[in-house]
């Protein structure tokens, strides 16, 4: 899809090299998904202490238990 931008030349040279990238569409599409992937970052962040820690959870045994009830497993 082709967009017009107006992006100061400066910054967009300094991301082309920084990234060490050739095209100056490469340099945005990489920004743009490290800009995403920050603010998803963000997010998991706000939900520190939202969510209860089981300390004696037993993955291993919930797992075989599900796997049992699957019948991938006697």
């Amino acid at each position: 899809m082709a967009t017009n931008l107006a992006i100061d030349r400066a910054l967009l040279d300094h991301a082309v090299e920084a990234l060490g990238v050739r095209t100056k569409r490469e340099a945005v599409t990489i920004a743009l998904q490290e800009a995403i992937a920050r603010r998803e970052q963000r997010k998991l962040l706000d939900l520190e202490g939202s969510v209860e820690w089981v300390s004696d959870y037993d993955y291993k045994t919930d797992r075989l238990a599900r796997d049992r009830k699957l019948g991938l497993i006697d």
